[in-house]
């Protein structure tokens, strides 16, 4: 007995001998898999035929025989020897052809290059001969090599007309049954005429197809009759990357299968209906002259369009017979997806959620899986919002003092009233606690976090700004824009124009805002009244008499403007980390000896232990609040959600405006 070969580990990686068979996953152990991925190879090729010799015992041969454009020997060693060889990559998407048929059009199926190695479900080595050109070559491919996965382990050339590629192998494993395999390849392979599978030297025509559901002529008002054929492709081991409507002119495939038919969409392709069903369409040499040239498409025409609205309102009819079939299994899906939720319903509560499951699929035979799941989960939280089966969760695991204060709560105040105040004093929580979380973090994305967040919260600088009224209008933009010299930068942020108060400069981030009153003195118009304006500083750097000159500056630069409407009192704050020593907190901005403005330095700790202040210090009583959430995500989520109590007062005030407009 020979001794196994010795492997040099010592400088580099190995591999076990079976390592290729066992990374194929089910194309090294299910010969339909197997079979049909070598068929594909075929098709990638361009081959028009492919014969497959299956044999009736092991330890004879299999033989998978195309008429595709093969290989030249550089060609098979660059392509088939290169592990893990990336179609697209090195020859694109379209299928090459033989000069004979140059001027076919196809799409390949390959990606990973793991498919043309299907032989090895069979046996741990196989023989490769392909040609083209008039030259061929022959190859034996072995397995057992613990240097590479694989090898070339014999090569030899030949002399050969034409074009293709024959694969063979003796079958020790997993031998397969030609009836079955030719029954999966004529329905994984069903939709173009000009490419024809025969095993054991014969196929399965359209009618034969054990996947048939209907078969069915098509009248079309003055045009030549068409048939119209339904295949159930879950018949095929593994689904067909061709769904929808395909159309054979004259035994030809015209363009590719889509449930896209003219310009209109018959039924959503991602579908469960989409994915299992197909529909052939069948007609004579009598419709060649409506199709393009190159056949990529119908010409547009009264016949082109009658032929689509035959197509279409069929495929509705056959929507409307097969979709009950596919009721059960899809709601029943969704369930599962659910399962977990859906199990800690009542028994009444399961059976409705079941119900509407399957009246859902029952009206939208075409719905969305995840859709599906999506509208069963929102109906599962229904079920247990109105079950109570939430609240009694939460109640079972309350301690005594916890449901005293809850009695007492609800003995004073309506559910909807504490909601209101209680959303009110935790949004303002949640803005004062991120910007603590966030100021002092170096990796905060102050543009983007931190400043949107401070210039939003306007009542951390005094109850006195705490308004609605506060807002940007035409005229205080325009001074802003003059003074700043600028305006706002698109790409600043995502919702600039939502925020046009905001400008952006070098070191800092400004927000301007004002309100409006009657001038009584002056014919009663409009005119500004109080303007706030709000710089934050970036970075961590401290304000000092420079910083504070600068927003003495902007104020006195408003009020020369010539922009405004009136003489408003204006209220600049700086906001930075820190205030340097000898610097004034406050400066008073004056003209002709009336006060005009006021500029005030603070920082943000500053700000938080006001805010903490006037918020009764309930940080204090709920030191555990928002203790584990990141500065980032509370400052997204004040950001971009609204608070109950701002829900409560819209839908008051709507219902205020009913009530007057029904008077």
């Amino acid at each position: 007995m020979a001794r196994p070969k010795k492997v040099d580990t010592s400088t580099g990686s190995f591999f076990e001998e079976d390592y290729l068979v066992r990374s194929l996953g089910r194309i090294a152990h299910d010969s339909e898999v197997a079979l049909t991925e070598l068929v594909a190879n075929a098709w990638d090729a361009g081959a028009s035929l492919v014969d497959i010799t299956v044999p009736g015992i092991r330890g004879t041969g299999l033989v998978v025989q195309d008429d595709g454009h093969g290989m030249s020997a550089a060609q098979f060693k660059g392509r088939w020897m290169r592990l893990g060889y990336d179609r697209i990559k090195h020859q694109g998407v379209q299928v090459e052809f033989p000069p004979d048929r140059s001027t076919w059009r196809r799409k390949a199926y390959g990606r990973n290059g793991v498919g043309r190695h299907g032989l090895l479900c069979f046996a741990d080595q196989y023989a490769v001969e392909t040609w083209r050109e008039g030259k061929g070559a022959g190859f034996e491919i072995g397995t057992q090599s613990s240097e590479t996965p694989f090898r070339i382990t014999k090569e030899s050339s030949f002399l050969r007309q034409g074009s293709g590629t024959r694969l063979s192998v003796v079958v020790k494993r997993h031998l397969p049954d030609p009836d079955r395999i030719r029954e999966i390849l004529s329905a994984r392979f069903l939709h173009d005429p000009q490419f024809v599978v025969r095993v054991n030297g014969q196929s399965v025509s359209l009618a034969d197809q054990s996947g048939l559901i209907e078969r069915m002529p098509l009248n079309i008002a003055g045009c030549r009759e068409a048939e119209a054929f339904v295949v159930d492709s879950t018949r095929a081991a593994k689904s067909t990357i061709y769904q929808g409507i395909a159309f054979w002119v004259n035994g030809r495939l015209v363009g590719s299968p889509s449930w896209v038919v003219g310009s209109e969409a018959v039924i959503d392709g991602r579908a469960r209906f989409a994915k299992r069903y197909s529909i052939v369409v069948k007609t004579d040499d009598g419709w060649t002259s409506e199709v393009e040239a190159d056949w990529a498409r119908f010409k547009a025409g009264s016949k082109t369009e009658a032929l689509f609205e035959a197509v279409r309102q069929y495929a509705q009819e056959v929507l409307g017979k097969l979709s009950t079939n596919l009721v059960e299994e899809s709601s029943e899906e969704a369930l599962v997806r659910n399962r977990e939720d859906f199990k800690g319903l009542s028994q009444l509560g399961r059976i409705e959620v079941a119900s509407f499951a399957r009246d859902l699929v029952t009206a939208n035979p075409t719905v969305h899986p995840d859709t599906l799941s999506a509208a069963v989960q929102a109906l599962i939280n229904l079920e247990k919002s109105r079950g109570g089966a939430g609240l009694l969760e939460k109640l079972t695991k309350l301690d005594d003092s916890d449901i005293e204060g809850l009695d007492r709560l609800l003995s004073q105040w309506t559910v909807r009233d504490a909601l209101s105040v209680l959303d009110e004093i935790d949004h303002r929580l949640a803005v004062v606690t991120a910007i603590e979380k966030l100021c002092g973090d170096p990796a905060t994305d102050e543009l983007h976090t931190l400043h949107p967040l401070v210039t939003q919260a306007r009542w951390l600088f005094g109850p006195e700004f705490d308004s609605s009224e506060y807002a940007s209008n035409v005229s205080l933009r325009t001074a802003t824009e003059k003074i700043f010299d600028k305006r706002v930068s698109p790409r600043a942020f995502v919702n600039a124009r939502q925020r046009p108060d905001i400008v952006v400069l070098a070191d800092a981030t400004c927000s301007v805002v004002g309100t409006e009153s009657f001038d009584s003195t002056n014919a009663n118009l409009m005119r500004i009244q109080d303007v706030l304006i709000i710089e934050l500083k970036k970075g961590k750097s401290a304000i000092g008499r420079e910083e504070m000159n600068q927003a003495d500056g902007y104020v006195q630069d408003f009020l020369g403007s010539g922009a405004l409407d009136g003489a408003p009192m204006f209220r600049a704050f700086v906001v930075g980390y820190e205030i340097a020593a000898k610097t004034s907190r406050e400066k008073e901005i004056k003209e002709d000896g009336v006060l005009r403005g006021r500029v005030i330095a603070t920082t943000y700790g500053q700000l938080t232990r006001t805010a903490h202040q006037r918020l009764f210090r309930l940080k204090e009583r709920v030191p555990a609040r928002y203790e584990d959430v990141s500065g980032a995500d509370l400052s997204a989520r004040v950001m971009q959600s609204a608070s109950q109590a701002n829900l409560v007062l819209v839908e008051a005030a709507a219902t205020k405006e009913a009530c007057v407009g029904n008077l």
